[in-house]
């Protein structure tokens, strides 16, 4: 070649690699750990690349360790929604932030400002307008204060041991629009994949790990610094630890970093699963662009194997290795999509998601593929009878979603990860999503969806990519028409629920008319079966609302909608019609010792022993339950429950009967009408029987599930019927009266902020009445908590016996004639029972005269901290009886709040009685909150997911 020539070709590769090195984004840092303060100190230099066609005078930095700085970030906010309230009370020494000193462009300080209300995203002004397809460097100096690991599990734990992810300042991804968003604890920054290289210096009795690549490594007198770098990262997890719980398995392509427990696991067992996965996941993705793939026991934990794991550890429902291998499958398939396909993990999450479960459900299907969902107890004696023990692993996917479009709580697919409901974001939408693919899938007549998906991540690793990018590629892999996935399925909250309405037969075909109950565009399959064998399968489409087709007969004798079930429809009870005659379509009765996933080929009734406890005067319960209700709602529920109670000698029980109905797209999502009735004693040898009917109406904020502004509009008539009181126990000459009961109740339930409010109304042939009720709670950045609760109620009419107070409004303990309240001893007047507190009506601790309204009645109700969860209580209040002043009354003391609204303790100390405390006798003041309804305490778990 000659001299020319090829000086002329070094000078153009020389300048092209020049283009393409200041074209890459980089990052650099330096970073000094700190232990013993808790900080980092950070130098560091962001090299930008703007690929867009505008021209930048500012720019957007992710300041994500920021996020801990207040109570008031949207992270404390969103820690808040969830009840988690370690963030709120925790010291202020305990929550991370940065402090920045400077940045810098060319030498020169540059302006830049928290946004408001998202405290971890600068906003920074640029010395120079950025050019298309330049690039900026900028130089920042901060220090980080490392947060406590209680919050998030990054942080600095008790034992002194640091796992980090977004601690050190990022650029935000500007694509045409800035893509900017705070942490919300969701672990879903979403930025530009850049060089990265880190100078970390860390103590001597430290181990380091990541999953960058070692360059150097040397020790000073008191520290050692190591040097790693990076290509193409989107991810900036370190682990520091005084003894490094990762182990290191090479495989043939890649290097499986890990502290996922495998605790009972043979260390070559461990290995060989390893390899195993890691051979799973190349073979179907490719190679992995990175020389090492870190798995977390962090990500487990944030994201685990949901099924059975609510059992106690000591019962192995499937062996160790099995739990273990699918714990670095769903790590490692996490990891590697997340850190290979560059879309919006905020707003496409699903897409990662879909793919990660989709491949889960194959690997199973391919090493495991008798794998039963309850495991070992599937061939359990005990457990052998239910449908659960029929169940393979993968049909708990199916479940799981269905568990919250029964309940009307499912999101579209395409919501953001942000506005997600908890449970959705960590279990049903993933769910969902990857069933998707395999209802997709089966559609196109199996492996298209798996080799688009495959060809898919392989072609757009480590490129800029999105979910229109993915429908594209999918497209152009079959002929059919799928746009109801991404339209219907993905995009809408549309139920998928069919049916066959009609049936007409002749020798050689059959007609039969399907409809589409959910009143969707999406495709369902159609099985015609001889003695449950499979003779034929096709796939209907286009079906509006109804939809008539004529197909052969095959010497068929029954016809199936979604026979296989790969398709997660909201009820499978009518999807099958039999070809023999009427009388053939009836499904058989089963009955069951206690529930049982549902089973759509058989009418199901449960049998569930009864024990327990509900008042002093029935003591302990025995008895049985027979019930419709599965695992999943039912839109139609019964209970017949008769019991015997030892403490009265005597056959109690209740019945109730309900219909439900899920209304979607409005604000107004449930609608449920029905009647419950019961009898029990209501004090010593007194029976009470009682019915309603009701309807009740519930609303939310159709816009936003996660919000917790609830509406309730309830209507009911109680018809009450009881043993005559000759001994006036309850002092009342009639005891059988009915009444009807409208109430509105709005609320909206956070640890930060709450606040519930109700209007009652009654009527009934005596007397009508109006109350309302109002609460609120505040708790403070200073951690003091003040409660306030307020009460108003007046007779409309009033025809009572003015010498019974039996339907009056109480000052300090309700007559409960509804029979609403969980009272253990309701017509107790003396001994510990008669001191059980219920937050209702005038809501006074200490037991004054006079202790009931005939006429009207207002109080207010206060607490506020003292320390922790002892506060101090205050009553005030005036109670109006007929020809009578109104009479002003008080009480003051302490109230021990263990845990509010179910456990607490009050001691009065001054009220209208004068020094309480001083006063004889004083235990039989002290009033206590005890909830033993198991459905109550539910909701303790309940408002952290829902």
């Amino acid at each position: 070649m000659p001299l020319l020539l090829r000086q002329g070709l070094f000078n153009c590769i020389f300048i092209l690699s020049c283009l393409l090195s200041f074209s890459q984004n980089k990052i650099k840092v330096k970073a000094d750990f700190d232990v013993e303060n808790r900080t980092i100190k950070i130098s560091q230099t962001i090299q930008y690349y703007n690929d867009s066609d505008k021209v930048l005078e500012s720019i957007y930095l992710n300041d994500w360790n920021n996020s801990y700085s207040s109570k008031n970030t949207p992270l404390a906010k969103r820690l808040a929604e969830e009840y988690k309230d370690e963030f709120q009370l925790v010291k202020d020494e305990d929550r991370g932030f940065s402090s920045i000193e400077y940045i810098s462009q060319n030498g020169k300080h540059l302006d830049y400002h928290e946004l408001k209300n998202q405290q971890d995203i600068l906003k920074v002004y640029l010395e120079e307008p950025l050019q298309p397809h330049e690039s900026y460097i900028l130089d920042l100096e901060y220090t980080v204060r490392i947060p406590h690991a209680q919050f998030t599990r990054y942080g600095i734990s008790d034992t002194g041991d640091i796992s980090l992810r977004y601690w050190y300042i990022t650029p935000a991804v500007y694509d045409g629009t800035w893509h900017y968003y705070s942490n919300k604890n969701l672990d879903d920054l979403f930025i530009p994949k850049a060089n990265i290289t880190l100078e970390i210096s860390f103590p001597k009795k430290y181990h380091l790990t990541s999953d960058l690549d070692l360059v150097d490594l040397h020790e000073a007198p008191k520290n050692q610094i190591i040097r790693l770098q990076g290509e193409n990262r989107n991810s900036n997890k370190i682990f520091l630890q005084k003894f490094s719980h990762f182990d290191t398995v090479e495989t043939d392509t890649l290097s499986l970093v890990s502290d996922i427990s495998g605790k009972d696991v043979e260390l070559l067992d461990q290995v060989v699963i390893k390899e195993k996965v890691a051979k799973f996941i190349t073979d179907n993705f490719g190679a992995y662009p990175h020389k090492k793939l870190l798995l977390s026991q962090i990500d487990y934990d944030k994201d685990p194997i949901y099924g059975l794991n609510f059992l106690p550890k000591f019962i192995k429902t499937h062996p160790v290795s099995f739990e273990y291998e699918l714990k670095i499958l769903k790590v490692a398939l996490y990891n590697y999509l997340e850190n290979t396909l560059l879309l919006n993990p905020r707003t496409e999450q699903w897409l990662i998601d879909g793919i990660q479960i989709y491949y889960m459900m194959q690997y199973v299907d391919q090493f495991y593929p008798n794998m039963k969902f309850l495991g070992s107890l599937a061939d359990f004696w005990a457990a052998r009878p239910f449908h659960a023990s029929d169940m393979i692993y993968n049909d708990k996917y199916i479940l799981a979603f269905m568990i919250m479009a029964r309940t009307n709580r499912d999101q579209a697919l395409t919501t953001a990860k942000d506005s997600l409901l908890k449970f959705n974001a960590n279990i049903a939408n993933k769910y969902k999503a990857g069933i998707g693919f395999k209802y997709l899938d089966d559609f196109t007549d199996k492996e298209m969806v798996e080799e688009s998906i495959e060809n898919y991540v392989k072609t757009s690793k480590l490129k800029n990519t999105s979910v229109s990018a993915f429908e594209e590629h999918l497209k152009s892999h079959t002929d059919k028409n799928i746009d109801w996935f991404f339209t219907d399925y993905l995009a809408t909250r549309k139920v998928m629920d069919y049916k066959i309405k009609k049936v007409s037969k002749t020798e050689d075909s059959i007609t039969l008319t399907i409809k589409n109950k959910g009143k969707n565009n999406m495709p369902v399959s159609l099985y015609t079966l001889k003695n449950d064998s499979v003779v034929a399968k096709q796939w209907v489409e286009n079906i509006k609302e109804y939809k008539t087709l004529t197909i052969p007969r095959n010497d068929g004798d029954k016809l199936v909608l979604n026979y296989d079930n790969t398709i997660p429809e909201f009820n499978l009870r009518d999807n099958w019609k039999s070809i023999k005659g009427p009388l053939s379509n009836n499904k058989p009765l089963q009955i069951r010792l206690f529930k049982d996933i549902e089973d759509p080929n058989y009418s199901q009734v449960f049998i569930m022993p009864i024990l327990e406890f509900n008042n002093i005067y029935d003591g302990i319960n025995l008895g049985l339950k027979a019930y419709n209700k599965t695992v999943l709602r039912r839109m139609f529920y019964y209970k017949v429950a008769p019991q015997y109670s030892f403490g009265s000698n005597s056959v109690t029980g209740s019945l109730t009967v309900s219909k439900t109905h899920n209304i979607q797209d409005r604000n107004l999502y449930y609608l449920n009408y029905g009647f419950t009735g019961s009898y029990m004693s209501y004090a010593e040898d007194l029976f009470v029987r009682r019915v309603s009917p009701s309807v009740s109406l519930l609303y939310r904020d159709n816009k936003d599930f996660r919000s917790n502004k609830r509406g309730g509009l309830y209507f009911r008539f109680v018809d009450i019927h009881r043993d005559e009181d000759e001994q006036h126990i309850i002092t009342t000459d009639e005891p059988n009266y009915s009444l009807f009961n409208t109430r509105f109740v709005y609320s909206n339930d956070n640890l930060i902020n709450f606040y519930k409010w109700y209007v009652d109304l009654q009527f009934s042939n005596e007397f009508s009445k109006l109350s309302l009720n109002y609460e609120y709670r505040h708790l403070f950045e200073n951690n003091r908590q003040i409660n306030l609760r307020a009460f108003a109620g007046t007779f409309l009419k009033n025809n009572n016996d003015p010498n019974s107070d039996y339907f009056s409004f109480a000052l300090n303990r309700p007559t409960d004639y509804l029979f609403d309240y969980n009272y253990l001893g309701r017509s107790e007047t003396t001994g510990i029972f008669s001191q059980q507190y219920i937050p209702a009506e005038g809501g006074f601790k200490s037991k004054l005269e006079p202790a009931f309204a005939n006429q009207w009645i207002t109080t207010l109700n206060a607490s506020t901290t003292l320390w922790r969860y002892i506060l101090l209580y205050g009553d005030v209040g005036f109670v109006k009886n007929k020809f009578e002043d109104p009479k002003f009354v008080y009480g003051t003391g302490i109230r021990v709040n263990l845990v509010t609204d179910y456990f607490e303790l009050y001691f009065p100390i001054y009220s209208n009685l004068g020094w309480e405390i001083s006063q004889p006798h004083y235990s039989q003041h002290i009033r206590f909150i005890f909830t033993v309804d198991p459905q109550s305490l539910l909701g303790l778990f309940r408002r952290r997911w829902f």
